[in-house]
């Protein structure tokens, strides 16, 4: 070590520089925090192992134990009578935790065989980055017992439902059904998905690494099934209808079709049925063609069916009586520059004989002595122009527009049918005013069991039975549709022929319709017919959809045991029936 002159040499460690003073209080404080600081934490740790367990135990059984949840089995749909339309039946779901299963090839291949699935694509969905994948949902339950027999690694099962439906095609449009998940996808299966559901329940299991159970603790929370539905279908109506529809489409090569039928004192559907339709239990290669349920999400221009209703507003209005004299000479009526024709020219016609003959210049005549405002009122009165507030998906509106936009020769068709769109489920709602004392009924999906029913009241009770009457004699022979008469029956309707329109001009593709009701003596059903685009030489209502009600009606009267009331030999109708509708 180097030294200058006149310096004293000092070792580097006992520099004053580096003398440490501390006071006395300061170490103090330092051994109290210390101190203080092993109480907090042995408070703490008895806090939480003597005191209060919950949490630690919470997290400890979080690395075994698990809530798994319960399935609750959807709610049955039953028809009127109870017969099952919709049940659900116990099914497996097979999943894997990727990371724990560990399958050698040949426990692969095993796997794919039991569950039908192709390896390669089995293979990936193991080899996944998830923590969870389903190898196969819905599998019965002897499929399942099998795949665990196996004892696969990371490979498990878990309890589900799968929906049937007895019924099959002939419900699908008014049942429809749900989703892999048990969710309602269509019909009543959407429409009511709410109280069919039900609540799941939970379990509470302890799991091994693999994350397979061990161990069941007990259950949490029972399951809640859903609540049934009893519709007011009756299964028998239904089969009815959807076989003479069926029928219907293939003799006349029809393109679809639709029936609805009504109990005219409950406003219950007894029948709804669509073609095409679809197998529910089968769905793999579906269309939107067969999906779609016509009779409430599709509309047309109802023809002639509307003309009861003009006239029916004009005898309430006190513009005319049933026999007041029309002159539908000579078959034709110009406004501005369109014309107006009747398919059949007539001379002078009474107003019974204007339904009875199906004139069209008779019924624009008879429009043309109506406010606009009061046809439309009317029209919106018989629920035109609005959702039939079933509660049914894909319910829709139909065309009424505003009547202050009306045009006079669109007032005088619609007075016939065109210009205006409704559902079929809409028309034969709105001919419930004339199967009964001029009011509407509501309508109801489900069973109604008092069927004593009143609507909003449209006509009144006299202006209702003498249309009723003319309706009676449309089906008699000098009528638009002899081929409606049922024997032992007296029948009351109206036929409809539209044509079509697309891209905003009419073509030469008819929809035809009819709608009527029985017995008319007192009326107990009311069946709405539509065929669309009959393909062979008739596409009147009165040929085509006409036999079709006469088919349903006839055989529908007869399950529900309703009494004649005309000879067997021919539905004849009394010689006057609108004097006897006076009385």
């Amino acid at each position: 070590m180097m030294r200058f002159k006149g310096q004293v040499a000092h070792k580097f460690a006992e520099s004053p520089l580096l003398e440490l003073r501390m006071p006395p209080w300061r170490s103090r404080l330092m051994a109290l925090l210390i101190l203080g600081s092993f109480v907090v934490l042995i408070g703490r740790a008895f806090y939480l192992q003597i005191v209060n367990t919950d949490f630690l135990q919470e997290k400890g059984e979080s690395r075994y134990r698990r809530d798994i949840e319960i399935t609750a089995s959807r709610g049955r749909i039953a028809d009127r009578h109870g017969d099952v339309l919709a049940i659900s039946t116990p099914m497996k779901s097979i999943w894997a935790v990727p990371q724990a299963a560990s399958l050698t090839p040949e426990q692969t291949r095993q796997l794919a065989q039991l569950l039908e699935a192709d390896v390669q694509q089995l293979s990936r969905k193991l080899e996944s980055e998830k923590t969870f994948v389903f190898l196969r949902r819905q599998i019965p339950p002897a499929v399942a017992d099998r795949v665990a027999a196996l004892k696969l690694p990371g490979i498990g099962q878990d309890k589900e439902y799968r929906r049937f439906y007895p019924t099959g095609e002939m419900t699908a449009h008014m049942v429809g059904f749900t989703g892999v998940d048990d969710k309602g996808l269509e019909g009543v299966e959407l429409a009511f998905h709410g109280q069919l559901l039900g609540q799941p329940g939970s379990r509470s299991v302890i799991k091994d690494r693999r994350g397979q159970i061990v161990e069941d603790v007990g259950s949490i929370k029972p399951p809640q099934d859903g609540k049934d539905i009893r519709l007011a279908l009756d299964s028998k109506i239904q089969y009815l209808a959807y076989s003479h529809l069926k029928q219907a489409i293939a003799d006349n090569k029809a393109k679809a079709g639709g029936v609805v039928v009504l109990d005219a004192r409950s406003g219950e559907i007894l029948a709804l049925a669509n073609w095409p339709t679809y197998n529910p239990n089968n769905r793999e290669s579906l269309t939107g063609s067969q999906l779609r349920n016509r009779a409430v999400t599709d509309t047309f221009e109802p023809g002639s069916t509307l003309k009861p209703f003009t006239i029916a507003l004009a005898i309430d209005s006190g513009k005319l009586r049933f026999d007041t004299i029309i002159n539908c000479a000579p078959g034709r009526l110009t406004i501005g520059r369109a014309t107006i024709s009747d398919t059949h020219p007539h001379g002078a016609l009474t107003v019974a004989q204007v339904i009875q003959k199906s004139s069209n210049v008779g019924a624009a005549k008879i429009a043309a002595m109506l406010p606009a405002q009061k046809m439309w009122q009317m029209f919106d009165d018989v629920g035109f122009g609005q959702v039939p507030q079933l509660g049914f998906p894909g319910e829709v509106t139909g065309r009424l527009r505003p009547w202050k936009t009306w045009r006079p020769i669109e007032q005088a068709t619609m007075s016939y049918g065109h210009g205006i769109s409704v559902s079929l489920i809409q028309l034969a709602r709105a001919y419930s005013v004339f199967a009964r004392d001029g009011d509407l009924v509501p309508l109801s999906l489900t069973r109604v069991d008092s069927p004593a029913r009143r609507g909003a009241q449209v006509f009144s009770p006299q202006t209702a039975r003498e249309v009723r009457a003319m309706l009676e004699m449309a089906v008699q022979p000098g009528g638009t549709a002899p081929k409606a008469q049922i024997p032992g029956y007296r029948v009351a309707g109206k036929t409809g022929t539209a044509r079509k329109l697309a891209g905003g001009h009419y073509t030469t593709k008819y929809v035809s319709s009819f709608v009527g009701f029985a017995p008319a003596s007192d009326p107990r059903l009311i069946v709405a017919v539509m065929i669309d685009e009959a393909g062979g030489t008739k596409y009147y209502g009165g040929e085509v959809a006409a036999p079709v009600f006469a088919g349903v009606m006839s055989s529908a009267l007869r399950t529900l045991g309703v009494a004649p009331d005309a000879p067997l030999e021919v539905a004849q109708s009394p010689k006057n029936p609108l004097a006897k509708a006076r009385l």
